[in-house]
């Protein structure tokens, strides 16, 4: 099982390219299942959870080529589908495998899809996902581990009004999709409004799809009888951008991030820069982070977009512990998410969590040990804290980190890190 080795002390200096977001290549990979056209896809990570849904779709029978040139394109072609079915064995460490759902009932009139797995930070139930298609006229059970989902007779979905209870991103998604395809208009109230989902609604625009709302929580869809082929380039990985952000701060450095999206941003950026460190916009594409004065501590809670990301949680929680006084966390959207702490805590940060809300004292020295990292988000933050601490980080399970961040540690070297990937 692959580790890092970190020897930490080192001030990164360097330029970054940010890689395509993986939050918004799943959704577009599983929308290729709307049409019998080829998608081309540009700007894809290859990173363990793209490379899971790629083998999913051949699974499926779908045509997936993943040219040398460039690295980061998909061609995904579903003609026909002959095993309408996402199997635990492939899904079971990704949770973005139920987005295949909602595309397959709404062209091919049923679905098997295994209840997702994917990091373990809390519950993340997909009934938001299930009520909504019965809504729109589909027969959903549930048995050993999978759902199966039918429209009678093998006929169209149809469209409805859908307001989801709790704001949800993939369920969003899911019905967007589905929503595409069905008979009449679909209404999405309560809708998610993060960058990935106005991506998709792009994508699905150019393969056909009549979609109105973007950016906003009502999406109101008009069911086509038939989707196309496109071509379409997704967006850059804000959190990826963010956590760079974070680690050119931490280590008093100076990083340029190209190829980012800086309006994507915004909270962070603000946060950041409330905490001390120096963010400026280069061009509409490149942001670049100094570490001009020291840190200081900050209280932030976690909301959806706009508001500060969940998935930048745990990489602030690693900026807090260097900076001057306490900082609050409050995670509103997970309520396991605090995993990371524990093992901060053995490289001497000094943290106090109570129900959702962590609190953090600072400056504290860290030194390297061994730890574990126990989901992706937390891996970023593990790696973060060992380009701080004193003598070597040996952070064990990377296949976490590996699911999100493509090469991290090939970056981090290129910009001034001691990291390398061992057994």
């Amino acid at each position: 099982m692959d580790k890092f080795f970190i020897e930490g002390g080192r001030r990164l200096e360097g330029t970054v390219a940010i890689s395509g977001a993986k939050n918004a290549a799943l959704p577009a990979m599983a929308a290729a299942l709307l049409t019998a056209e080829p998608v081309h896809l540009e700007n894809i990570p290859r990173v363990r959870d793209i490379i899971t849904m790629g083998k999913l779709l051949a699974h499926m029978m779908a045509r997936v080529e993943t040219p040398e040139v460039p690295p980061t394109q998909f061609i995904i072609e579903a003609k026909t589908v002959t095993d309408a079915e996402a199997p635990y064995e492939l899904v079971r460490t990704m949770r973005a495998s139920i987005l295949t759902l909602g595309p397959l009932v709404a062209r091919f009139g049923s679905a098997r899809v295994s209840l997702p797995g994917g990091c373990a930070i809390g519950a993340r139930p997909v009934d938001l996902h299930l009520s909504a298609l019965e809504k729109m006229g589909a027969e959903i059970s549930t048995a050993h581990g999978y759902v199966e989902a039918r429209v009678p007779n093998m006929g169209r979905l149809k469209g409805a009004h859908i307001h989801f209870e709790k704001i949800t991103v993939t369920g969003t998604e899911n019905i967007l999709m589905a929503a595409t395809l069905a008979d009449g208009e679909t209404v999405i109230e309560n809708a998610a409004r993060e960058p990935e989902i106005t991506d998709l609604v792009e994508l699905l625009r150019k393969m056909g799809a009549d979609i109105e709302g973007d950016c906003t929580s009502i999406l109101r869809v008009r069911g086509q009888s038939k989707l196309h082929g496109a071509e379409h380039s997704v967006i850059p990985d804000r959190v990826e951008a963010g956590t760079f952000l974070v680690a050119g701060a931490l280590t008093g450095g100076e990083l340029l991030l190209t190829a980012c999206a800086p309006h994507h941003l915004k909270t962070v950026i603000a946060k950041l820069g409330e905490a001390g460190a120096e963010i400026t916009e280069e061009t509409p594409t490149s942001l670049r982070v100094r570490a001009s004065k020291k840190l200081i501590a900050a209280d932030v809670t976690t909301e959806e977009y706009p508001g500060f990301p969940t998935d930048m949680q745990a990489q602030y929680m690693t900026l807090a512990t260097q900076a001057e006084g306490s900082s609050v966390i409050t995670e509103t959207i997970f309520e396991n998410r605090y995993l990371h702490a524990s093992e901060m805590s053995r490289m001497g940060a000094n943290i106090s969590i109570d129900g959702r809300r962590a609190t953090v004292w600072g400056p504290s020295p860290l030194s390297g040990t061994k730890v574990i990292a126990s989901d992706l988000r937390a891996s970023a933050s593990l790696v973060l804290a060992g380009l701080v601490a004193r003598g070597e980080t040996i952070i064990d399970r990377v296949y976490h980190i590996d699911r999100g961040y493509e090469r991290i540690e090939e970056k981090l070297s290129a910009v001034g890190a001691h990291i390398r990937r061992g057994q």
